[in-house]
């Protein structure tokens, strides 16, 4: 290897270092690929992608590890020292890296706490979205919502930092319940015979929401008892209340957290069916009335 050092001016013991480098991570690179391809095998297509997704993850972020580690033995001659150094390097990088390390710790807490999963739905910094990738310093969401009007995917990719977790709070909405409670307000006249539009709208109720309470009930009681939460009926209801237009029914249910949409939809068309062969109820709307006395 002289003509090495003749030529670059590299002396043989950097030499050997940037060769062992090399294997290396050549060596630590081909078993993760080694690894991830046994365990894509073993998977039958369309079946277990979580499973290969996590298994990726969790090798690929080994093999970096390794690496890292690997290469400060190779790298750092004073290992005596090493106390020292290694004080000096982390107040250094604790200045200059201060966001990246909020992010790493970030990703760290998502993976010992799990506060979301992929393929979670969140709400966090004011974005709403499904999780669809977890990295060590962010989180990538299908973003939901925004300018869409609905929960519904506006096909936009939004990455979001780790760190964020520490200064913003998080909504999860299927983490543990899968199911929300959704509010659907029916503006009805007060000429309108209230009373039998709230049975209609009960009908209804029964008939498109599903029976949470025998589907998933006992999972979100489950769920209630872990979190210390006090769940109460999981039936639908309607509530009943005056405003200035006319008489409002709030029809109140459960509806998976991807399903608002759709099922508000399916009520919405039942109630115009149900309400428009009755003579006696009509959906009211903001209205003005002007009485003048006689004479």
């Amino acid at each position: 290897m002289d003509w090495i050092e003749e030529a670059l001016g590299i002396e043989p013991d950097i030499q050997a270092k940037i060769l062992t480098s090399v294997v290396v991570v050549v060596l630590v690179m081909l078993l993760r690929w080694s690894i991830i391809r046994y365990v894509t095998s073993k998977v039958v297509e369309g079946d277990g992608e979580d499973a290969v997704y996590r298994a990726r993850k969790i090798v690929t972020y080994f093999a970096f590890v390794i690496i890292a580690i690997t290469l400060s033995f190779v790298w750092i001659d004073a290992f005596d020292n090493f106390a020292t150094y290694l004080g000096l390097l982390s107040a250094g990088i604790a200045i200059a890296l201060a966001d990246v390390l909020k992010n790493m710790v970030g990703w760290a807490y998502i993976l010992s706490r799990r506060p979301m999963s992929v393929g979670d739905r969140v709400e966090v910094g004011g974005t709403q979205g499904d999780v669809i990738d977890i990295r060590l310093f962010r989180f990538t969401l299908m973003e939901v919502g925004n300018w869409v009007g609905a929960d519904q995917s506006t096909g936009r990719l939004v990455h979001v930092p780790n760190g964020i977790l520490f200064t913003e709070k998080l909504a999860n909405y299927t983490e543990g319940f899968s199911h929300i409670w959704e509010d659907l307000p029916v503006l009805i006249t007060f000429e309108s015979d209230y009373a039998k539009a709230e049975e209609i709208l009960r009908r209804i109720l029964a008939e498109q929401c599903p029976d949470v309470e025998a589907t998933a009930g006992k999972k979100i009681r489950e769920t209630a008892r872990r979190y210390h939460i006090r769940v109460g009926a999981l039936t639908p209801t309607v509530y009943l209340s005056v405003k200035d237009s006319g008489v409002l029914l709030t029809a109140r249910y459960l509806t998976e957290s991807r399903s608002r949409r759709g099922t508000a939809q399916e009520i919405w068309r039942a109630v115009l069916d149900s309400f428009g062969v009755e003579s006696n109820i009509e959906l009211a709307y903001p209205t003005y009335r002007i009485f003048r006395p006689e004479g």
